[in-house]
């Protein structure tokens, strides 16, 4: 079995060392650049685009999205469009994306934007966040896929990698070490090059370090994961 690689010192602020931070960085772009995958929604910086397929796209999986996606911007092109549709239509539109709470969801966002923004979705993150619907997480995709803001995002994959490569023991579950994983987030996200390293992180999660069977002998972080070499009957 491979040595695990000796941890780096642990920080006072429980963030990665500066050092840490660049491999990682480093490493999961190059990875990105060869496997990201080729979504709809990653061609556009329409914030009602992103906003959608972030909707459609928790508790379900990207394959039955994939349809739905493009059906439901055809059916309903804008956040006005939307907005004008009566609910239960809009509801029917959903089928068969399951959890029914998401697509009134959806409608009372556009109904909103277009009572008190004219039809568009903000851009700043309190604003964002004030919408029922719309959390920490869908407000830093929104913020950094459409408008390409600094902004950090925590998702089940993004946690599932930061927990493993950068605290490695303990409850991801925990209030505490969900916090710690916000603040992981927030000090990774590159200056430059934001909408590919947070769309990398998901993708990585969702392809690499996987909640089980993680794929750790190909995997580019292996040298500085904290979880490495991976303990099926941890976490």
């Amino acid at each position: 079995m491979s040595k695990k690689r000796a941890a780096s010192p642990r920080r006072t602020d429980d963030l990665p060392a500066p050092a840490d931070r660049r491999r990682f960085r480093t490493s999961l772009l190059a990875w990105y650049g060869r496997h990201g995958r080729d979504l709809p929604w990653r061609r556009t910086d329409d914030p009602y685009h992103v906003l959608v397929s972030e909707i459609m796209l928790q508790q379900t999986q990207v394959d039955r999205v994939l349809p739905k996606y493009d059906e439901w911007l055809q059916r309903y092109p804008s956040l006005s469009a939307l907005a004008r549709a009566p609910e239960e239509q809009v509801v029917k539109a959903w089928y068969p994306l399951g959890y029914n709470i998401r697509p009134r969801r959806l409608h009372a966002i556009a109904r909103e934007a277009v009572a008190s923004y004219g039809g568009e979705l903000p851009s700043d993150e309190a604003t964002l966040r004030s919408f029922k619907g719309i959390g920490a997480y869908t407000a830093g995709a929104i913020r950094s896929f459409a408008f390409r803001q600094r902004a950090a995002i925590v998702d089940t994959n993004v946690a599932r990698v930061l927990f493993r490569v950068f605290v490695g023991t303990g409850d991801p579950k925990r209030h505490a070490v969900k916090q710690r994983l916000w603040r992981i987030s927030e000090a990774l996200v590159p200056r430059r090059h934001v909408f590919d390293f947070n769309q990398a992180l998901m993708d990585f999660g969702a392809m690499v370090c996987v909640a089980r069977k993680p794929r750790c002998l190909v995997c580019p972080l292996s040298r500085i994961c904290r979880a490495y070499p991976f303990d099926a009957d941890g976490q």
